[in-house]
């Protein structure tokens, strides 16, 4: 993906994977540092990584995770690009949220970037978690409103806006976060995993009549972002959704 947003742009430069154990993270930094314009950072990283950075933009630091490394005459900034990159593929495809009721299921790093994002947008956000201490330090942290078990199917019904961070239906797609038929009555269903791209609980909510949206967008457009933070372009978004696709297909073939 950002392969070919480097081509269509006509800059040179290459991205690869750096498989980077959590023990050699600092002198993975210190390479970085020294050696190239920017990075991205993926689990297990995102939190752990902080403290090896100069600076931090506002929204990383309120989130607390960061998924994007700009080296800028080698001094390391942290940034989040997974929230402004949630809110453009709601944007991309036409489904509110700006004041709606939204309900979160998870409380990991990219919960808690979807929930700083949608409450900067004045949306009004609910968390659930399996493991109640997550949700409850995520809500603690970011003013949210914990849901317990007693109250989530109320809580899914009604919400204008569901979204799963969960990995649940990554490995399995016949399974769901979700009990079977348990859906809003009226809301959009997000689910943020992009392989597969249509999850069990995707498959029910479009079923029910309910506006669907997959991971996909959410993946292109924190790249696009995060591209634009490294070479000050921005890149051809529709460009970046060829090779994703393209990408994702290579990966469900083999």
């Amino acid at each position: 993906m950002q392969e070919a947003a480097l081509k269509a742009a006509g800059l040179e430069g290459s991205y690869r994977a750096l498989e980077t154990p959590p023990p050699f993270l600092r002198a993975r930094l210190q390479e970085i540092r020294r050696d190239y314009s920017g990075v991205n950072i993926t689990i297990p990283h995102k939190e752990s990584v902080l403290p090896y950075l100069d600076e931090l933009s506002p929204e990383a630091r309120a989130i607390g995770a960061v998924n994007t490394i700009v080296c800028d005459q080698h001094r390391l900034i942290g940034y989040n690009t997974d929230a402004p990159g949630f809110i453009s593929g709601l944007d991309e495809a036409g489904i509110s949220y700006r004041h709606k009721k939204a309900l979160i299921l998870g409380a990991g790093g990219a919960a808690r970037a979807i929930a700083y994002a949608l409450k900067e947008e004045g949306a009004h956000i609910a968390v659930y978690n399996r493991t109640l201490e997550r949700a409850q330090a995520l809500c603690e942290a970011l003013g949210l409103h914990l849901v317990t078990e007693p109250l989530l199917e109320a809580a899914v019904r009604s919400c204008d806006l569901l979204i799963n961070t969960t990995s649940v239906g990554l490995q399995d797609p016949q399974s769901s976060p979700l009990p079977e038929g348990l859906l809003p009555c009226e809301g959009a269903v997000v689910d943020i995993i992009y392989n597969p791209s249509l999850t069990r609980l995707m498959q029910e909510a479009q079923k029910a009549g309910l506006p669907t949206l997959g991971g996909l967008p959410m993946l292109v457009w924190q790249g696009a972002l995060a591209f634009e933070l490294w070479t000050g372009v921005k890149p051809d978004v529709r460009v970046m959704y060829e090779a994703a696709r393209a990408g994702l297909g290579e990966a469900l073939q083999t």
